[in-house]
C-alpha cells in the first residue's frame, strides 16, 4: 500500500497535532501502528496525547514542542527528528489557521503570519523531508487543504487562498513523485467543530452553515488515512461536501461570488 508499513525507528510527524484534526490523524495512524512524531506549541497537549497513543496502541508516539510557522522552528523540528535517529516516513502537514471578515479590515500582520504557517510551512516541510522519502523509495505525504481551496472565499480571502495553494501544490507534487514509491494526498474537508473556529474568529459565521454540511473530526481524519493507504490524489470528506467541490471548481466565477458574497461560511 503507498502508506508505509510500520517500522522500527520509522515515525509519522504531524503537525498541528495538539486537538482537532491533527489529533485525530494522529490517533488514525496509531491505531494502524504508526509511530507518530506530534508537533504544536502546546506541550501539556501533546504529553496527554502522547501517552494515551502508546498506551491504548503501543506504538512509539513522540512530542516536539515547537512552532513551523518559521523557517528556524522548522528546521529545529527536522533536526530533533534526526537527533532522535527517526525516519519520517509519513509527513502530515496540518498546522494552520484562519480569519473572518472583510479584507480590508483585518490585521495585516496577521494575514501574513497565515501565508507563512499555512503556505511556506508546507513548501519547506515537503523540501526537507520528501527528497529522502525519494530515496528510500516509500512515503507518503499529506498535506491539509480545505474545501474552501475550490472556489474563491469572500470574507475568508487569505485563507481561501492559502488552501487553494495548498491543493495546486499537493496536485503538482502527485505528479512529481510517480514511479518514486513515494504518494502525496490533498485533504479538503468542510466545516468541522474543532477550536480551529473559535482561533480564527469564526464561531459566528459557523451559525449559518447548514447542519448536513458539518462532519466529525473522527470522520475526516479517518477518511485522510485511508486516503493515503489507497495513494488518492485529492480527499474530500462527505458526500455533500464533494458535490459542493465540484461545484465550487466549475461554477462561473461571477455568479459564484456573488452568491457567496451573501454567506459567511465557516471553511475548514
Amino acid at each position: 500500500m503507498p502508506l508505509p508499513p510500520p517500522a522500527t525507528g520509522s515515525t509519522s510527524l504531524v503537525t498541528g497535532a495538539s486537538s482537532g484534526i491533527g489529533a485525530e490523524i494522529a490517533r488514525a495512524l496509531a491505531r494502524r501502528g504508526q509511530g507518530v512524531t506530534l508537533v504544536a506549541r502546546r506541550a501539556e497537549r501533546l504529553e496527554e496525547l502522547s501517552r494515551e497513543l502508546s498506551e491504548e496502541h503501543g506504538v512509539r508516539a513522540e512530542t516536539i514542542a515547537g512552532d513551523v510557522s518559521t523557517p528556524e522552528g522548522r528546521g529545529e523540528v527536522v533536526a530533533e527528528i534526526g537527533r532522535r535517529r527517526l525516519q519520517t516516513e509519513v509527513l502530515v502537514n496540518n498546522a494552520g489557521f484562519g480569519s473572518g471578515g472583510r479584507f480590508h479590515e483585518l490585521d495585516r500582520e496577521r494575514e501574513v503570519e497565515m501565508v507563512a504557517l499555512n503556505v511556506e510551512a508546507v513548501v519547506d516541510l515537503c523540501g526537507r523531508l520528501v527528497p529522502e522519502m525519494v530515496v528510500r523509495g516509500r512515503g507518503a505525504v499529506l498535506n491539509v487543504a480545505s474545501s474552501a481551496a475550490f472556489q474563491p472565499l469572500p470574507r475568508q480571502a487569505t485563507y481561501g487562498a492559502t488552501k487553494a495553494f495548498v491543493l495546486s501544490f499537493t496536485d503538482a507534487l502527485t505528479s512529481d513523485l510517480a514511479g518514486t514509491g513515494v504518494t502525496a494526498t490533498a485533504l479538503c474537508p468542510g466545516p468541522v467543530r474543532t477550536e480551529f473556529l473559535e482561533s480564527s474568529g469564526l464561531t459566528d459565521e459557523a451559525e449559518s452553515v447548514p447542519s448536513f454540511l458539518w462532519t466529525k473530526t473522527g470522520f475526516v481524519a479517518e477518511e485522510a488515512v485511508k486516503g493515503m493507504e489507497r495513494g488518492k490524489r485529492v480527499v474530500v470528506p462527505g458526500r455533500f461536501n464533494a458535490v459542493g467541490a465540484l461545484a465550487g471548481q466549475h461554477a462561473p466565477r461571477g455568479l459564484l461570488l456573488r452568491a457567496l458574497g451573501l454567506l459567511t461560511p465557516a471553511g475548514r
